[in-house]
């Protein structure tokens, strides 16, 4: 048997000198990725968004621990898919393989949480949320304010008319559905492109510091990232690219 998911809680909070008050938010992977940094201290993490909030956030965080695991030779399948939905059950046992490998590989060193991710806010939400789901209850939310207002209908005599704003708010509704339903797909169609042009931006950062220990140049990776960071006028730099931006 494991540890409860109240034990781990209190164990990942003492070691990463963090607030957590869920197994779920572990779900961002900011947490286990400075867990592993506890044990190799040598993960990126500038990298990591410790207080990610969304899931595109929390999806780069796994990238990062997957190149953990890959370079450690740590054979163990991360269930990203399912850990970044932050359900209680995924994330407690994972945490607890987490928990069983580090009590096998931590060498007892001293270890300064706050030190190596350089003081970065760690507020993540208690109670969290993918991008999508959100999606559905705000449009749940607009199609009970227009029932209501539809309710407010002043009383003209024709009781017969009232029909009308019925009709025209479920008429609403229904279009507030499909469009829900549209900005969903365009949402995770979102995510899937940026955690493609994420793996690229992170292999070519490895391979520039690479070539820079070894007083190496490639001019094609530096025209990569060069794409990667260039804006439009109006466009806004994402912020986890910006963080990484400023950092490097």
């Amino acid at each position: 048997m494991g540890e409860s998911r109240t034990e781990l809680v209190a164990w990942v909070n003492d070691l990463l000198q963090i607030n957590y008050t869920k197994i779920e938010q572990c779900g961002t992977g900011g947490a286990y990725c400075q867990i592993m940094d506890s044990i190799y201290g040598n993960v990126p993490m500038a990298r990591v968004k410790m207080n990610a909030k969304h899931e595109y956030e929390f999806i780069a965080n796994f990238k990062v621990l997957q190149n953990i695991f890959r370079s450690h030779k740590i054979d163990k399948p991360i269930p990203v898919e399912k850990l970044v939905k932050c359900k209680m059950q995924d994330n407690l046992e994972f945490m607890q393989w987490i928990k069983r490998f580090w009590d096998a590989n931590y060498g007892g060193q001293g270890y300064d949480a706050v030190a190596r991710r350089r003081g970065a806010p760690t507020d993540t939400p208690a109670t969290i949320a993918p991008l999508a789901p959100s999606t559905r209850s705000g449009s749940a939310g607009l199609g009970a304010g227009g029932a209501r207002t539809g309710g407010k209908t002043p009383i003209s005599g024709h009781r017969a008319g009232s029909t009308q704003p019925n009709e025209l708010v479920q008429n609403l509704q229904a279009q507030l559905r499909e469009m829900s339903g549209h900005l969903e797909g365009l949402e995770k169609e979102r995510d899937f492109y940026f955690a493609k042009l994420r793996d690229i931006e992170i292999l070519v950062q490895q391979q520039m510091e690479v070539l820079e220990a070894e007083g190496k140049d490639d001019v094609t990776l530096r025209d990569i990232q060069k794409i990667l960071y260039s804006t439009e006028e109006g466009f806004e730099v994402p912020e986890p690219a910006a963080d990484e931006e400023e950092t490097f």
